[in-house]
This record gives structure tokens, sequence and C-alpha cells, in this order.
């Protein structure tokens, strides 16, 4: 764009002299020679101006020129406040990224399988050489530190006893003796024979083999007609008594002082033995095998339970507009506050980068970026200044 904004100042001047030499043979070429004079005076001028901006013309210091070179600190503070105020602004940043709809946009890409693939790879993978670098004996140390600090500090019957209360809320004990009378009545017809012998080693010698028979008989009689009357009948006496010892033992796993210190001794007494550490060893190892084994799984197999949660997760999102709306709000909030807590900062960074270029490379830099458009200015100097040298030239002529 340079050469060919000099090449026209070139063809005006070469014009220009000749349309000079020739004028007096030829009366009309000083319509030609005022136009290409203009041409001249204005290229000429569009040339300084643009020059200016960059460098001193001709290499001479004249005042105000060179501006990109000797004003690139005041460039730069007012670029860096140009971009804070505009672009970096509360209202700027929630314009446009409510536009964009993140929290839609984020939940359709991670409700992909491929997407959801590659993040439950990406945190396997990386969490697999994480556990691998780490020490066994160190990290199953650390296990079973943590697990003996998180049982000592649960205790352990009230937690039971809570538990419990909540399982057999609204009498769903009775469900539990029903199922125990069943087990009972078939653990019973299974050991028939085993009764029968036990009542014959039993019985004194003396006593005939037909009695014993009839005492079997009739223990198991009476056993299942028992069992049969708990499960059928709910006003039975022992359903009742089952009933209280079941609240009893709620009461006192929770409130009974006794039953709590017991059940922590007990423990303290598990958590002491060697069982604790090979327990801790076992869980360290399984836990590290099942995620690596996850990381190295081949990619066509089937997909695991982190990336269809993942991938759940998105779809869930997506049909649910108003928690959608509620994430877009949030992250807004989010990034707009950080953007118009640090805006300064990154003004003050534009400018002190600006600041810190060479003058040279500034100029060469912005140059590169305008100077285009700017040769355009040239030609357009050069043009225009021609049919202005013209205009007046005609006017001279036939101005009475």
């Amino acid at each position: 764009m340079k050469r060919r904004a000099t090449g026209l100042l070139a063809l005006a001047v070469v014009v220009f002299v000749t349309a000079r030499v020739l004028e007096a043979q030829y009366p009309w070429l000083g319509w030609v020679r005022a136009t290409a004079e203009a041409s001249l005076v204005g290229g000429l001028a569009d040339w300084f101006a643009v020059t200016a901006l960059f460098r001193h013309p001709l290499g001479l210091p004249i005042p105000h020129t060179a501006i990109v070179a000797t004003r690139k600190e005041r460039i730069g503070r007012i670029l860096g406040n140009f971009v804070q105020n505009h672009f970096l602004s509360r209202d700027v940043i929630a314009a446009n990224l409510r536009a964009v709809h993140p929290a839609e946009r984020a939940a359709r890409w991670l409700a992909d399988p491929d997407n959801s693939r590659r993040i439950a790879q990406q945190v396997a993978s990386g969490l697999a050489k994480t556990l691998e670098a780490l020490p066994d004996e160190d990290v199953q140390a650390l296990v079973r530190q943590v697990v003996s600090a998180r049982l000592r500090a649960t205790r352990v019957a009230p937690a039971l006893g809570k538990t419990l209360a909540v399982v057999l809320a609204g009498n769903r004990q009775e469900e539990l003796l029903k199922v125990a009378a069943r087990f009972a009545a078939e653990a019973v017809l299974d050991n028939r024979e085993l009764i029968r012998e036990r009542v014959r080693t039993e019985s004194p010698w003396w006593v005939p083999g037909v009695v014993d028979d009839e005492i079997y008989r009739r223990i198991i009689d009476a056993v299942e007609r028992l069992l049969r009357d708990m499960g059928t009948d709910p006003t039975h006496p022992l359903r009742a008594a089952f009933d209280d010892a079941i609240r009893d033992f709620i009461e006192r796993l929770q409130h009974s002082p006794e039953v709590i210190a017991r059940a922590e001794a007990m423990k303290e007494d598990w958590l002491a033995d060697a069982s604790v550490t090979e327990l801790s060893a076992r869980l360290w190892e399984t836990i590290r095998h099942a995620i690596v084994s996850y990381a190295t799984r081949a990619d066509a197999a089937a997909p695991g339970p982190l990336e269809r949660g993942l991938s759940e997760f998105g779809k869930a999102l997506l049909a649910n507009p108003g928690l959608l709306a509620e994430m877009d709000d949030l992250v807004i909030d989010l990034t707009a506050s950080v953007v118009e807590k640090y805006r300064h900062e990154i003004g003050d960074l534009i400018a002190h980068t600006v600041a810190g270029w060479d003058p040279e490379a500034t100029s060469r830099r912005f140059e590169l970026a305008v100077g285009r458009d700017l040769q355009f200015v040239r030609i357009n100097g050069t043009i225009v200044g021609g049919l202005v040298g013209l205009a007046i030239y005609a006017i001279t002529r036939f101005w009475p």
C-alpha cells in the first residue's frame, strides 16, 4: 500500500513536470498542471501526516511527529482505561454472558456422552497417577488414622439407637417380627431330625422311644403353633413383649450410660486389634485398584458410573429451566464481580505492557495494525487534492 500511494504521488510529479514544461506550447495543459500540482500538494501533506504518526518524516526531529513512539505511555493508559470502562464493566459482562446462556451450554456439552466420557477419563487418569505416586505404607497409615479418628469421634450406641429408631418407625418392628418368625419356623422345619435326636439323647435311658417321639412331636407342634400365632395375631402377648423389648433396647442404646460405655469399650478394643490395620490396607488397595482399573479401561468399554452420572446430571439440568436460570445468575454475578474487582488491574496491565514496549517496535505494531488504511488516506489526499486544484483553477479562469 505504501508503494501504491507513493507511486500515485510520483505519477502526479511526472504529470506536473511534463505539463509545466509543455504548457507554453499547449495552453490547455494548464488544466492538467493545476490538477497535478494540487494532487502533489495533497499527497505530500497526507504523507507527512501519516508518517508523523509513526516516525519523524525524513528523519527530521520535527515537533509533534513520531507520535506513537513518543506518546506510547499515554496511549497505553488511554487504551487501558478504554478497555476497563467499555469492555470490563459489570453491565457489559452481564449482558454478554446472559446472551450466551452459559449454564445451558455447559449442561448440553456435559450431557453429550463423548464429553462426559472425556471428563471422567481425565479425572480418573489424574487421580490414578496421583494414587500410584503415593507410598503405600504412608497412605495406609493415613487411612487407618482417618478411619480410627472418625470412629472414635462417633459414639456407636447412640448412632445405632437413632438408626434403629428411624428404621423401625411406624411399627416396622412388626415386619421384623414376621420375618424372624418365618425364619424360626423354617429353621425348626429344617432341623426336625436334629431336634428328635437331641430329645432322645437328653431323655433317661429307661424312657421308652415311643415317649421320646411323643415329646418330640409336642415340642415341634408347640413351637410351630407359637410362631404361627405370633405371625398372624396382632394382639399376641409375645408381640407386645417384643415391641417393648425393642423400644427398651433403642432407648438404652441412646441414653443408658452403661450401655454407651460398654459399646465404646468394645469399639476401642476393636480399634486396637490388628484387624483394623489389615482392613485399612485392604480398603486402600481396593480404592486404588478400582480407580486405576477405571482409568486404564479401553475407550470402547461400556460407559462407567462416573461418566453416566455426569451425562445424566447434564440431562437433568437441561430439563430444569428454573435451575439453569439460577445457575446463569450465579455465574454472571460471580464473573462480573471478579472482573469488576480486578478490571483496574487489567487496565494497568495494558498500560504497563504498552509502556514497556520498544518505541520502534510499538510504532511498527501500530503501523501494521492500521497502516494499510492510512495509506488509503494518502491516495485519497492525492486524488481529492487534484480535484480541488482543478476546481480552483476553473474558478480562477472563468470568474469575471
